[in-house]
């Protein structure tokens, strides 16, 4: 039975209704960010091109691709359903997140962690979110649970499910291997903290079946990793080396709110002093990911706040820690108190995807002006075309087979196995008997036919002239006829 009189079964069932009802709210209030349209377009091309994509560009995301890729054939690809499985790993996450701190800090700290978790910023962000960032979260608390548990009743059965979830978070998020460092440094202190059930002799022994069961993990994740790193280079382009002014910024990175992510701060440093050396699994699965990937940051560019995501729900179990010192009433004060500050944040998340806060890309409304005036002939065409802002990718998943012409296309992105695909090298005859061009440009341009560069622009010019220009926040849309 659960300790303060709290039904056992509230301690995790609370926290994840809650989420869901959270995460549930304004699902679809945000479009499609550029991330998304790329797992929008990876999840719905055929397994052969999957594939490929991982072995040219993706590979490190290519099992999540693989997953959504079964999703989206049972569920469809709306945004509800490309979302759906992010909110209900947040949901597990925050389950998770409590009975953990039961384990390790008791009943009340359990509760309220996991309600803290529910109404973060960060929870709600990255459970609208296609990508494997809540995914990565839940198997993270995952694998520490499981972790506990064998811990403190060995047994290879306890093991094993361990070592699957492990491997499970390795092919999922290769950075949030690095919680492998705290699981070692629990494991190795064990006996001292309280993670075994202090019985000494051959069953204190049996907490290094850790390594064996740590093996299986490394081995299946380690051909994604090195075919991961030498894709490097394209994939992580637009990443700097880290600076330590980034340390600063990071909690409200983590926590997409920069009070919020200030206050979970505190209240972990608060929750570590009163746990002590309970706080050793927590902690470290805090500090060891965020310090191994920031020294790696100095040498390669890595330092992606949102990579650290999956760290979240043990500052919030060091949090709950701190909370339980006081009432019940009291901390659940605090933890609404945390709510409301990250409000403002919740509101403007379901806007726009962007951090920090900017205006969203607004594929949805650029197609809907096409899709209203397009004519039988027209033609479309993109610049930049080899962007991270997929203009392709947005305007297909907006319009799909209603969208004009791609008369530049020579070579789709499934088929190059790539994220961009090949355009015409000679775009004057490509674009020969095309009447109308809805031109796509990512920014804002007064002089849209300007803005192109090359043979692209230079047939358009030649052979168009502007009729009619909208600008939308991040694109600009023009009409061209011949």
């Amino acid at each position: 039975m659960a300790r303060r009189g709290l039904p056992g079964t509230a301690i995790w069932l609370a926290p994840a209704l809650l989420t869901l009802a959270v995460t549930l709210s304004g699902l679809t209030g945000a479009q499609l960010w550029r991330d998304e349209l790329a797992t929008w377009s990876a999840a719905t091309r055929s397994v052969r091109d999957l594939v490929r994509l991982a072995g040219t560009i993706d590979a490190a995301t290519g099992p999540y691709y693989l997953l959504m890729h079964g999703w989206v054939a049972l569920a469809g690809d709306s945004i509800v359903a490309l979302r759906l499985p992010s909110v209900l790993a947040m949901t597990g996450a925050a389950a998770l997140t409590a009975l953990l701190g039961r384990r390790l800090a008791g009943a009340r700290a359990g509760l309220l962690a996991g309600l803290l978790f529910a109404l973060l910023p960060s929870t709600s962000r990255y459970a609208q979110e296609a990508r494997p960032y809540a995914l990565a979260t839940l198997l993270a608390v995952l694998t520490s649970l499981l972790l506990v548990d064998a811990l403190r009743r060995p047994g290879w059965g306890r093991w094993a499910g361990y070592a699957a979830a492990l491997a499970a978070l390795g092919l999922t998020h290769l950075i949030a291997l690095t919680l492998l460092a705290a699981h070692g440094v629990a494991v190795l202190v064990a006996h001292r903290v309280g993670l075994t059930d202090g019985g000494g002799g051959i069953r204190d022994r049996r907490r290094w079946f850790w390594l064996p069961a740590v093996l299986p993990a490394v081995l299946l994740v380690a051909p994604l990793a090195l075919v991961a790193r030498n894709q490097r280079g394209r994939q992580l382009q637009w990443v700097d080396i880290v600076r330590p002014a980034d340390l600063t910024t990071l909690p409200g990175g983590v926590a997409q709110s920069s009070v919020v992510g200030g206050l979970l701060v505190g209240l972990a440093a608060l929750g570590a002093a009163r746990l002590g050396r309970r706080a050793v699994l927590p902690g470290a699965a805090v500090l060891l990911p965020v310090s191994l990937l920031f020294v790696a940051g100095l040498a390669v560019p890595l330092w992606v706040p949102r990579y650290l995501v999956f760290v979240v729900p043990f500052a919030c179990l060091l949090a709950g820690a701190a909370l339980a010192a006081v009432t019940l009433p009291g901390g659940l004060a605090v933890v609404v108190l945390a709510g409301l500050l990250g409000l403002p944040d919740q509101a403007a998340l379901r806007h726009t995807h962007e951090w920090p806060r900017s205006a969203p890309i607004d594929y949805q409304g650029v197609a809907e002006v096409i899709g209203a005036g397009q004519r039988p002939g027209d033609a479309i065409v993109y610049s930049p075309r080899r962007s991270w802002l997929f203009l392709d990718f947005g305007i297909e998943y907006q319009l799909g087979d209603r969208r004009p012409r791609d008369a530049l296309l020579t070579e789709s992105a499934a088929r190059r196995g790539d994220l961009w695909a090949a355009e015409c090298a000679r775009p004057a005859d490509c674009l020969a008997g095309v009447p109308r061009v809805w031109l796509v440009l990512s920014g804002r341009h007064t002089d849209p036919v300007a803005a192109v560069s090359g043979a692209k622009g230079a047939a358009l010019r030649d052979g168009f002239t502007v009729t009619q220009v909208w600008q939308r926040p991040g694109l600009t849309l023009a009409l061209l006829t011949r």
